[in-house]
């Protein structure tokens, strides 16, 4: 899409029209108006050019505005300005006008038009695309328009992944869509990283920034840290800790007058010896204490893994188990004569918990026996995490990002494409909503399998421990059960015992808690009105619960409902889905990176021959 320049500054040829302020408005509340004035005062350069009608969407980073000019011809154009916070780095803007400028414009990707700075507030005017959000029209889009759409998404991937481009925020959010004109932009490259041959020179500057914070570490990082001598504690620092030498209490014997005497003297000489003492070891213990924190200190900045990932001596030397029994045995069994301060020193030093028979043995090159188990160790717990790039949106992340892989390349784009593809072949957005990580690990176990989601992980470094399995889901299945097109596997299991009210209760309660952020309309999806209250994830992890609510006879009031809804989905075409949409979203939603389908073999696949 061209667009004639306008002209940012006044000139005597007239090139540029001021705002017309008289224009009709839309209406829009206190609070838009407030924003508006207030991106007037902050950048006054827009007020020369612009008249902003309205705001138009809101980010963590960013707020974009309607504006409107008059072009040298007379028309007026609408723009899209996007204003940057003004706690952006700079590097970061620099990068981002840097990918709209040399991706951009072409291959469904957004381009830039202008940028206007004042101080720290930024401005990106892009071209307007009048759009329609997938969220409203999902229920209605017919397969055609979900394989143009897909179609147009991986076009667009694949261009800027030519520039070494990852996107990191692949969502229908950023997607643009315009039904009527067949039109698409992909946007927002505020997340935008580099891979290591990007031709965006400012995202190379934005690659090397996490590795010089301590981000994740590669190879040779990792053998040039494991070759470290590991920290020693001092033999002092132990000594103290495990047992401290203290006088023992003294009987005195009076016998007569003159022994009562030495012996008083005597009894005060021994008290002065027992306060020097104890004052002596008070000493010791403070001065131990304080070098036992430096050694914990430098235990916390010992390299490691992330937790998952095997991990070979770094902290500690390995003792023998007859070593580990003495110390424990000393500190579970401390002599009575030890005062508090060493009791307290003693607790706070080495855990006092004796290694019981039910515990694993720590395996040999290993500092811990918590690997491959579901607990984490306090050894594990004092070391500093790994870093990782984990950018993007909430059940978009790929497996690789949700597991904290430092290595990460375009192939997150693609799983998000799928993620997508996913949502729009069953009808249900968002699909996947989850609160952490751990939480969005499971939903995709869920859907591909616990024993893929441990070989995948195992392929790029990490370990992942289930605690039940969870069997691989048929995608055509699942799809077709969540758009209605078959009977939910619920009504082919034997009803179990109805419900209490309370039960019950308690159960919608926990469905309005999860609501997506979508509800399939009831034209389309109202044979399922009690599943569309959870997302897919959920469906798939509780049908015994739903079905405890269902009931048998529910069955057959639903199938003239279902009879009506399948003409409907019939004459968009879902009756008719071939069998290469779901080949390729098992494609996309690979588990491992390094097999995952790129978006340039995904445009060669046989659900676009004819495109």
């Amino acid at each position: 899409m061209e667009f004639s320049p306008a002209c940012v500054e006044p000139s005597t040829d007239g090139c540029l029209m001021k705002a017309d302020r008289g224009h009709k408005k839309r209406k829009i509340s206190p609070d838009v108006e407030m924003d508006i004035e207030f991106l007037y005062k902050a950048v006054p350069q827009l007020a020369k050019v612009f008249r902003i009608i309205d705001k138009i969407g809101a980010g963590t980073f960013s707020s974009v505005y309607l504006g409107e000019t008059q072009m040298r011809d007379g028309r007026r154009e609408m723009f899209a300005l996007k204003h940057l916070i003004p706690t952006s780095h700079p590097t970061r803007i620099a990068a981002e006008l840097q990918c709209l400028t040399v991706a951009g414009g072409r291959e469904n990707v957004m381009g830039v038009t202008y940028c206007f700075r004042k101080e720290d507030h930024v401005v990106i005017v892009m071209p307007y695309m009048d759009h329609q959000a997938i969220v409203d029209i999902i229920g209605s889009l017919t397969f055609e328009e979900v394989r143009l759409y897909i179609y147009h998404l991986l076009k667009a991937l694949k261009h800027i992944h030519q520039f070494g481009i990852i996107h990191r925020d692949i969502k229908p959010n950023n997607f643009l869509y315009n039904r009527k004109s067949k039109m698409y932009a992909l946007v927002d490259f505020g997340l935008a990283q580099g891979t290591a041959d990007t031709q965006i020179e400012l995202l190379k500057v934005v690659r090397k920034r996490p590795s010089q914070k301590g981000g994740g570490s590669t190879g040779k990082q990792v053998a040039a840290q494991r070759s470290k001598a590991p920290p020693k504690l001092s033999s002092k620092t132990t000594t103290v800790s495990t047992s401290l030498p203290l006088p023992a209490r003294q009987q005195i014997h009076p016998t007569n007058s003159s022994a009562s005497s030495s012996t008083t003297t005597a009894s005060s000489t021994s008290r002065k010896a027992l306060i020097k003492k104890a004052h002596s070891a008070t000493t010791t213990v403070t001065t131990s204490r304080t070098k036992h924190t430096k050694d914990l200190i430098e235990l916390r900045k010992a390299p490691r893994t992330v937790f998952g990932e095997r991990d070979l001596n770094s902290c500690t030397p390995a003792l023998s188990n007859t070593k580990h029994a003495a110390i424990r045995t000393e500190l579970v069994k401390p002599s009575k004569t030890e005062d508090a301060a060493s009791r307290k020193y003693s607790s706070a030093t080495l855990p006092v918990r004796t290694q019981s028979s039910s515990q694993r043995p720590v395996q040999r090159g290993l500092t811990c026996n918590c690997y491959f188990t579901d607990r984490v160790c306090n050894v594990c717990l004092s070391r500093k995490s790994q870093v990782a790039p984990r950018a993007g949106t909430p059940g978009f992340r790929a497996p690789e990002v949700l597991t904290k892989c430092p290595n990460q390349g375009t192939a997150i784009d693609v799983w998000s494409a799928g993620v997508i593809l996913l949502s729009l072949l069953s009808g249900r957005y968002p699909f996947f909503k989850a609160t952490d990580d751990m939480i969005a690990l499971v939903q995709i176990m869920t859907l591909r399998g616990s024993r893929e989601t441990i070989k995948a992980a195992k392929s790029f470094g990490k370990a992942v421990v289930c605690s039940r399995e969870l069997p691989r889901q048929d995608l055509r299945t699942l799809c077709e059960t969540l758009r209605g097109l078959r009977p939910s596997p619920d009504n082919k299991v034997t009803p179990l015992p109805e419900a209490t009210a309370d039960s019950t209760d308690t159960y919608h309660h926990k469905i309005q808690d999860d609501t997506p952020t979508h509800r399939p309309t009831e034209r389309t999806l109202k044979p399922h009105k009690k599943e569309a209250d959870e997302t897919p994830a959920e469906l798939l992890c509780s049908h015994t619960n739903k079905h405890k609510h269902s009931g048998g006879n529910d069955t057959a009031t639903r199938l003239p409902k279902q009879e009506k809804m399948g003409e409907e989905e019939d004459e968009r075409g879902w009756d008719r889905v071939p069998d290469e949409a779901y080949d390729l979203l098992d494609k996309l939603l690979d588990l491992n990176p390094s097999t995952r389908i790129t978006a340039a073999q995904a445009l060669q696949h046989p659900l676009f021959k004819d495109l």
